[in-house]
């Protein structure tokens, strides 16, 4: 581990050292190229490379555990080249912690205001906003070194000039602005281009565009040569600009720099040999600010105006990119909605369909063709009992009067369905349409099937109970008949007979309330969980006096209101409670406690909690299961269809129960309703 670490820390370096000796040998040609541009015994040059390459230099190395050799080559080199080209000592110590400041602070700033620009495998810059960070990044850091070096020259010399402090501003900062710009640039260029395949990019370019390239730059070369080398002393530099204008209008981001960086370097060595406008100003200083503003100028706008093109083209094709999603989005929930076997539609407060699906049409079986909701004699729209459905009946108005709570049923009778349709619908309120309008979802499913098998189970429980009922009655009579006249033996049998007749009576009105829990309609209204729970302990405590039984003992909180079927309710609470207590172990009195809890989403939790025998390890889900019994040898009688039947009460009510042991070893029996004005 500790030699793979060392390995790793030996190419670090070595990978450090390598691009500090490439950058140190591009600094010393840099250095010695601005030295050569120096127009008087100020030390003063016209053009600072340099600078461009130590920005370069030092945002590339900022992360370098080594960056102090950075900083020793640094002063070596321009050390060395100043003293060679003519500077005193004293300058090159000056010029050395001039440009050790200005490369620092570029790299600071540049690390804060364009963190993600300059990595190894970054991004370029693509958004004019990081420009004009770029170039604050440039003049704070060149504005740090200019004044320690202006102050140094000062000391020096005992000379102090504004001017030379300007072109020393300038030029640093347009070479930082051209180089450090171009030379991210082509290193983006080289990075893609090296994990990129198919053509490059010059291949990638149309003919016509590329007539366009070879004319920019043939154009370029002429008026350049006219404005510096043939029409000398004519203030003509102003047309260079329409040049850059175009090139950053039409050409790509990179050719812009390109452009600036070749045509500014003409423009400055025409400059320095003494031909264009530049050169009739005879004060040094002047001459070399006049040029490095020109130069900066030039690159200003062509970089201004690429990069606004490729960051307004980013936006459009994103823009795009937004528009195909949306529309393959919406081509798929239209396909979606159309394949649906449901019928759906969107109706907005005037009543006008904004959208419906074909599965809609055909269940309405008629259809408007101005998309406007008609009346419901035109729909053929009646309640399932065939009373007429009134006008304000009408789900999507229910929504939007806030008189809606839950799916219903409606009968569907017209030319187009003789025989008759039932649908049940249901809806919710959407989002408002553009022009600011409410809008409703309904859903349109058919439940004709479903409803004609209700039916068939309701009509079924009727024979049940007309044609079982009234033979085990008679059984029952004539049992107990016999029972009267017999005695021993004989009569030990007649009572074994009827037991099996209650047992066949539980059975069957078992069935009877299983079926009715789970296909009668609901009718939710207002229900006293209070008033109910008091009444069926009423009814419990008498039951167990007249039977000479323990006296159960109840203990009920104040219960809440809560929106449900009043029938179905009661006997949700008769059987649990009921249930509390049968299975109490003998000798036992029942305790039974009742309280309740709002949950916070518009449903209350009730508890019966009980000192019962409790349920075995293992079937908590399995009790509410049909006709599972957990205590099958211990003597207690039903059918197992008790706690089946309130679960499907209290789910039919958009509930859920369950069970748990307690802190008395009995069971906690918990279940949800809705609390009334849930919906409202």
């Amino acid at each position: 581990m500790r030699a793979a670490e060392g390995h790793g820390m030996s190419d670090t370096l070595n990978r450090s050292l390598r691009r500090t000796l490439g950058f140190t040998v591009l600094y010393l040609v840099a250095t010695y190229a601005g030295r050569l541009t120096v127009m008087d015994a100020t030390n003063l040059s016209m053009i600072w490379p340099a600078a461009g390459i130590l920005a370069v230099w030092f945002t590339t190395q900022r992360r370098s555990p080594w960056r102090w050799v950075d900083g020793a080559a640094l002063a070596v080199v321009t050390m060395a080249v100043n003293l060679a080209t003519g500077a005193s000592a004293r300058a090159a110590v000056v010029f050395v912690v001039a440009n050790l400041v200005q490369g620092v602070v570029f790299a600071r700033l540049f690390d804060q205001w364009l963190p993600d620009l300059w990595t190894p495998c970054g991004r370029t810059m693509t958004r004019l906003s990081e420009l004009w960070r770029f170039i604050a990044a440039a003049a704070a850091s060149t504005v740090a070194g200019a004044g320690l070096g202006t102050l140094g020259m000062w000391l020096i010399n005992g000379h102090f000039s504004y001017e030379s402090t300007l072109v020393w501003l300038a030029r640093n900062t347009v070479s930082v602005l051209l180089i450090g710009i171009g030379a991210r640039r082509i290193a983006w260029i080289w990075q893609s281009r090296r994990s990129r395949t198919g053509p490059g990019i010059w291949s990638a370019l149309g003919p016509a565009r590329r007539i366009e390239y070879i004319t920019l730059v043939a154009v370029s070369l002429l008026v350049y040569g006219m404005i510096f080398g043939l029409a000398n002393g004519l203030p003509l530099a102003f047309v260079a600009i329409s040049l850059t204008i175009w090139a950053g209008l039409r050409m790509r981001t990179t050719f812009v720099v390109l452009h600036d960086v070749a045509f500014g370097a003409l423009a400055i060595l025409f400059t320095l040999h003494g031909t264009g406008p530049f050169a009739e100003i005879a004060a040094n200083p002047m001459r070399a600010l006049v040029a490095q503003l020109f130069v900066g100028m030039v690159a200003v706008v062509g970089l201004a105006l690429a990069l606004s093109r490729d960051e307004r083209e980013a936006l459009v094709e994103q823009l795009r990119e937004s528009e195909r999603a949306a529309v393959e989005q919406a081509r798929t929930m239209t396909t979606i909605i159309d394949s649906m076997a449901e019928g759906l539609g969107v109706v907005d407060e005037d009543g006008r369909l904004r959208v419906r699906n074909p599965a809609a049409t055909r269940l309405l079986g008629v259809t408007s063709d101005d998309d406007m909701m008609r009346e419901n004699r035109f729909y053929g729209l009646f309640h399932p009992d065939g009373t007429p459905l009134a006008e304000d009946d009408y789900v999507y108005r229910q929504i939007f009067t806030g008189r809606y709570r839950e799916p219903m049923d409606l009968l569907i009778r017209n030319a187009a369905v003789p025989d008759g349709r039932i649908v049940q619908v249901t809806g919710s309120e959407v989002a408002a349409s553009a022009d600011g309008r409410r809008q409703a979802v309904i859903v349109f499913h058919d439940v004709t099937a479903d409803r004609r098998h209700r039916d068939e189970l309701t009509s079924f429980a009727g024979v049940v109970a007309h044609d079982l009922l009234n033979p085990l009655t008679t059984i029952e009579g004539w049992s107990e008949a016999l029972a009267d006249d017999l005695g021993g033996a004989q009569g030990d049998s007649v009572a074994r007979i009827q037991r099996a007749a209650t047992r066949m009576r539980s059975l069957i009105n078992g069935l009877l309330a299983y079926t009715t829990a789970r296909d009668a309609s609901l009718s939710p209204t207002a229900v006293d969980l209070d008033e109910i729970v008091r009444d069926i302990a009423t009814g419990r405590l008498d039951n167990a006096a007249g039977m000479s039984a323990p006296m159960p003992r109840f203990d009920i909180d104040d219960l809440a209101v809560v929106d449900a079927d009043p029938v179905l309710t009661r006997q949700l609470l008769e059987n649990l409670i009921g249930n509390a207590i049968k299975y109490t172990a003998p000798g036992v009195v029942p305790r039974i406690a009742v309280s309740c809890e709002p949950t916070g989403d518009g449903f209350v939790r009730v508890a019966v909690d009980d000192n019962g025998i409790g349920i075995p390890a293992g079937q908590h889900d399995a009790i509410f299961q049909n006709f599972h019994r957990a205590h099958t040898g211990q003597g207690y009688a039903g059918t197992g269809l008790g706690l089946a039947i309130c679960k499907r009460i209290v789910e039919r009510h958009g509930g859920t129960i369950s069970v748990a042991g307690n802190d008395r070893g009995g069971s906690r029996m918990t279940f949800t309703l809705p609390l009334l004005g849930r919906r409202a």
